[in-house]
């Protein structure tokens, strides 16, 4: 089952470089503080990163003798061996893993032509609409890529459950082919792959999201981390929330929003497209994250200390303003039928939803989604328009067909 953020179905129920000193110092009193540096300096500490320490996947010699226990499982800080992955304890996980392996896609698969022939009309969009879409592109090309590299390098030596870790890897390769597919539009429509690629230095609010979330991944990317210890689980754990809950579950909502509206216009059908499927498998990403949230918390509850739950919540106050500021940016007029302020109910909306899901009370009592028609853009099971063409089966690549 595929859950989209306002779905009530939801499930809540190795080589590395040590990072430069001053990424390293800073995380290594406080993860949530602000690092003086670019996010390109940043950045590539964290794209160039190490084999983690072999105790954080190894298991102790005694496990390695004999058979998996299911009981014996952990998600974090767990001794059974890592490389055993049966008998399942968390079988959800391995159904999400499936459920993604049925829903593979390629950039390649969708048609650009229309949109190159628009993009090159000088009367095919407004100013605007152009803004829209580089910035949305500046945003995107490099935010998959520290998702990426969050789960490589980071997420994925700290869990000990091997069903989990299948997921994370074949969401790894999910963010490969998103990176993929707005490197796919970016050379289709002929832009300027240089400004593009580097907007997340030179644009103001694409910055200041990246600046946000990078102290976090490179917390858990840190070799000297490991989990075991009271304050290293809750990093962990504040790192999987800021990861599941604000960069995939909040900071690619205005984005998605934009876009699909102008699919829905008729204008730009491809990057819709892709984008639609790109929001299919996010959501995905999301509701897996809030899953290991919570059974990690359900398996080591004296993380969700109320200290801890208030800082939660502060980095969704946060994390709501900077995305706020990004709707601003990238819309300074209204256009395709939104304006900025629109996006501040949405956003609390969503903020709301993701709070509830982790276990905390909503933080903008009473929002409604001023956006219903984004909830039935997730589905693309059944048969039904899309834009231009119409999805028959969207199961994998070699099952696609279009009209």
């Amino acid at each position: 089952m595929l859950v989209w953020e306002d779905d009530a179905r939801s499930a809540s129920t190795a080589t590395h470089h040590t990072p430069p000193s001053s990424l390293r110092d800073a995380r290594a009193t406080d993860p949530s503080s602000p690092i003086s540096s670019s996010p390109a300096t940043q950045s590539a500490a964290l794209f160039d990163a190490p084999p983690a320490a072999a105790h954080a996947v190894k298991p102790s010699a005694a496990a390695g003798t004999r058979r998996v226990n299911v009981a014996d499982k952990r998600i974090i800080n767990g001794q059974t061996d890592v490389n055993q992955l049966v008998p399942f304890k968390y079988k959800w996980a391995w159904e999400k893993y499936l459920a993604t392996c049925a829903n593979h896609w390629m950039p390649q698969e969708v048609n650009m032509s229309r949109d190159i022939a628009t993009w090159k009309d000088p009367n095919g969009l407004s100013e605007d609409e152009r803004r829209i879409i580089k910035r949305n592109l500046g945003f995107f090309v490099t935010a998959d890529s520290l998702a990426a590299n969050n789960i490589v390098l980071g997420t994925y030596r700290h869990i000990t459950a091997p069903e989990c870790r299948q997921f994370l890897l074949r969401q790894a390769f999910e963010e490969a082919i998103h990176t993929h597919a707005y490197q796919y539009i970016v050379e289709s429509l002929g832009l300027d792959e240089s400004e593009i690629f580097n907007a997340y230095n030179e644009v103001q609010s694409i910055r200041d999201k990246d600046e946000f979330l990078i102290p976090f991944i490179g917390a858990i990317m840190d070799p000297n981390f490991h989990t075991g210890t009271l304050e290293n689980d809750r990093t962990l754990l504040k790192s999987l929330i800021v990861f599941a809950c604000l960069m995939e579950g909040l900071f690619f909502y205005v984005g998605f929003t934009q876009i699909l509206a102008l699919g829905r216009q008729n204008k730009m059908t491809g990057a819709a497209e892709q984008y639609q499927y790109i929001l299919r498998d996010e959501s995905m990403h999301c509701n897996f994250g809030i899953d290991l949230i919570n059974q990690i918390k359900l398996e080591n509850p004296q993380l969700w200390t109320a200290e801890f739950k208030a800082e939660i919540k502060a980095l969704f106050m946060k994390a709501v303003e900077l995305e706020y500021r990004y709707a601003e940016d990238t819309m300074p007029r209204g256009v395709l039928g939104l304006n900025a302020s629109m996006f501040k109910g949405y956003l609390r909306y969503i903020a709301n939803r993701r709070a509830t899901q982790i276990g905390l009370e909503e933080l903008f009592p009473n929002e409604e989604n001023p956006f219903p028609w984004m909830s039935e853009m997730i589905d693309l099971k059944k048969e039904r328009n899309f834009f231009e063409t119409r999805v028959i089966e969207y199961q994998s690549g070699g099952a696609l067909s279009w009209d």
